[in-house]
């Protein structure tokens, strides 16, 4: 019988962690660790940030210094303009953990010979990286090498030496480059000879910035190939990889309530299932945040915390209008376990948005999440975009067993009309909050539109905002249907002044029946006392009979007892 040889595992390539969030997620461990990894891009898309934060992460965590040469700017500059980042280049300088060279190359001094090489540059290269030990390197950027230089033959042959001679010295190495008319590169050559391309883009759409990370190729390696949105702030660079998430996360059972009881029995008397989303939809004025901002305030008085994305209001605004019935989130704000972050939807394009969401929540660690409206994302972006924002982070936050709760203007007062942003068919629970015209007023009608998972309510309930918080009211079905607010109070009103009205009627013929009972008594006790006189009366003669009858027994046997004696 024939065996099969097992198969030993393949060998992994050896990688570099960059230590920015997200890229190692991408990359599956970091860039090729011991080759050069290009990084590509227009002016002002990130690449010095993104080759500086890779050199100090690598220094400071994972023990590997770094030599980082510039060829455009000073290392003051470099120094100043990274210290907004909470990197203090100058003092890993004097720890040997970086070392920093700036190169300056003139055009006039170069000429176009073919006695034109690098030597130079590999041994002022070769000693910053043997005076530290360096392990990592970042040329920034590779075009003023070859300012000067139009010999496309010295070019080919000078730039793939220099990658040929950095593999050799064994280090990591992130080379900068522009991006060229038509090509990743202006020489457009770099990315045929790095074994990692990475394109950094900085897009605008609709006056909306947005930033795109792609990994061109990764020789040897399998790395994510979707475009993915970086941000670029006060923290540094981060990465969003929530394009790659699958429908695999774990559910909870667990129940929490959403502030409002009358509500928490409408959903099988627990409230709503942690980690699951929840959709508040509605026209202007129906009361919405509301809502939301009563799901806040009873998740901090139970305990959890909150984290409240407003693309509307200001924090304040929904402070004090909370307060007004009966809300107190600025005491959840003083304990630490509410925080708001109010920004408007034009502030970013939708992938920041999502990257700046996911950045916040992963800091802030809540166990509630609060977006309040959705609706206005459609400004900076299509439904279709917004769907897909909103897909991923909803798989972001069941992931995470996180609670989410969305609210979203409805454009018609349709009850069974989606929201614009069609994700009600992704959602676990959906309510909808509608406006009810009734007797010259308007008032506000809930339904449970759907909950996943557990029974609930079909009725509407008429919802109440009043000075004292959030209630819901059964409806009061009247001879003209369903009433509401000042109808049905009167409606109301009316049925109970008919209650009271029923009820005298009612004791007034308890009354008129009790005195017919009392005199129906009477009556028959009166012939009663009749009965039993004519009884008495009755057996009075009867013994009186038998009182006769017995002496006229004895006379006559007396008389014969006389007859017999004289005989």
């Amino acid at each position: 019988m024939d065996r099969k040889t097992p198969k030993s595992p393949l060998p992994t390539l050896p990688k570099a962690p960059s230590g920015i969030k997200g890229l190692d997620e991408i990359t599956e461990g970091g860039l090729p660790k011991g080759r050069p990894t290009l990084i590509c891009g227009a002016a002002g898309s990130g690449k010095t940030i993104f080759s500086m934060e890779f050199l100090v992460h690598g220094a400071l965590e994972f023990n590997e210094p770094g030599v980082f040469m510039a060829f455009e700017e000073h290392t003051e500059e470099l120094t100043v303009n990274v210290a907004s980042l909470g990197f203090d280049l100058e003092q890993l300088q004097k720890d040997k953990l970086i070392r920093l060279d700036h190169v300056h190359i003139d055009r006039s001094e170069i000429e176009e010979t073919g006695e034109y090489d690098l030597n130079g540059l590999f041994i002022r290269l070769g000693y910053a990286i043997d005076s530290i030990g360096a392990k990592r390197v970042v040329l920034d950027t590779i075009e003023s090498l070859f300012s000067g230089l139009n010999n496309q033959a010295i070019l080919r042959a000078e730039l793939r030496r220099l990658f040929e001679w950095l593999k050799e010295k064994g280090v990591t190495t992130v080379i900068t480059g522009e991006k060229g008319d038509g090509t990743l590169t202006r020489q457009g050559l770099e990315e045929y000879v790095s074994d990692c391309v990475i394109l950094l883009d900085h897009r605008i759409n609709n006056k909306i910035s947005t930033r795109i990370l792609r990994i061109i190729k990764y020789r040897g390696s399998v790395h994510g190939t979707n475009e993915y949105p970086f941000l670029i702030d006060k923290e540094g660079f981060s990465v969003l990889p929530v394009t790659s998430l699958m429908l695999s996360h774990e559910v909870s059972s667990q129940r929490i309530s959403s502030g409002i009881t009358a509500l928490d029995q409408m959903l099988g008397g627990e409230g709503f299932f942690r980690g699951g989303s929840v959709l508040v939809s509605g026209t202007a004025g129906t009361g919405k945040t509301s809502i939301a901002g009563s799901f806040a305030d009873q998740t901090c008085r139970d305990g959890g915390r909150c984290m409240y994305f407003a693309f509307e209001e200001s924090p304040q605004q929904i402070i004090r209008n909370m307060s007004s019935i009966g809300m107190n989130l600025q005491s959840h704000i003083d304990k630490g376990i509410l925080e708001f972050q109010a920004a408007r939807p034009t502030f970013h394009g939708l992938e920041l948005h999502l990257l700046s969401i996911v950045k916040e929540v992963t800091r802030f660690k809540p166990s509630v999440v609060i977006l309040d409206p959705i609706t206005n994302l459609v400004t900076v972006g299509s439904v279709s975009e917004v769907k897909s924002l909103l897909i991923r982070l909803i798989d972001f936050l069941q992931n995470t067993n996180i609670t989410v709760m969305f609210t979203a203007l409805s454009l018609t007062d349709t009850a069974t009309e989606q929201t614009d942003e069609s994700i009600s068919s992704l959602v676990d629970a959906w309510l909808l909050v509608r406006d009810i015209e009734s007797n010259g007023e308007r008032n506000r009608g809930l339904y449970v539109m759907k909950s996943r998972g557990m029974k609930h309510s079909n009725q509407i309930r008429e919802f109440v905002i009043s000075d004292s918080g959030l209630s819901l009211v059964d409806v009061f079905i009247g001879p003209e249907g369903v009433l509401t607010g000042s109808s049905r109070e009167a409606q109301q009103l009316l049925e109970k002044t008919g209650v009271v009205l029923w009820d005298n009627a009612v004791s007034r013929k308890d009354r008129e029946i009790e005195r017919k009972r009392m005199v129906l008594e009477a009556k028959i006790a009166t012939m009663k006392e009749e009965f039993e006189s004519v009884r008495e009366e009755l057996n009075k003669t009867y013994i009186e009979e038998e009182l006769k009858k017995d002496v006229m027994e004895k006379n006559r046997k007396e008389i014969a007892r006389n007859r017999d004696s004289r005989k």
